[in-house]
């Protein structure tokens, strides 16, 4: 089952990469949906389920199989820059302002989430689940956070339940 799963993480980044180059290549004719907001969030949606997936194989003790999640994630941090050409904030865009005010550091943000996943991967290749752990631990704040607190809108909080 794990390994379908697996495959189906690689098979979605592969198709998700391919799909991304396609839609942002020197090519005149349109490939991809046609919607760059539509097709960022899948990507982004792509980087979140890799997350998860890592996550919950680090809790099953599967330290190797985290690799293709991060380096699912290491590939598709390089598209994220192009993803978000100048005119494509939207209603439907989480994406604030401060990405186009500023591009240099939305560009070095998305530049740390690729250091860090790689940083990942290498650790799960290494099959030290200590390392991995360490790196685990941060990267939640560290690689996606550094770009969603300042240059995504937050989700909108949950209201609390009522008390009784």
């Amino acid at each position: 089952m794990k390994r379908y799963a697996t495959t189906g993480i690689i098979m979605a980044s592969l198709v998700a990469v391919t799909a991304v180059g396609c839609a942002t290549g020197s090519r005149s004719e349109k490939i991809g949906s046609g919607d760059i907001v539509a097709d960022r969030q899948r990507l982004m949606k792509l980087n979140g389920a890799s997350w998860a997936d890592a996550q919950a194989k680090l809790k099953a003790g599967n330290i190797e199989g985290i690799a293709v999640n991060a380096e699912t994630m290491a590939l598709n941090s390089e598209h994220i820059p192009m993803m978000f050409p100048q005119g494509s904030l939207t209603d439907k865009s989480k994406a604030k302002p401060e990405v186009w005010q500023k591009w240099d550091e939305f560009q070095k943000a998305s530049k740390n989430f690729e250091v860090w996943s790689v940083k990942l991967r290498d650790a799960a290749r290494s099959k030290d689940a200590a390392a991995t752990e360490v790196v685990m631990k941060d990267f939640g704040r560290q690689a996606c956070g550094t770009c969603h607190t300042p240059f995504r809108v937050p989700p909108p909080q949950q209201p609390a339940p009522p008390r009784s």
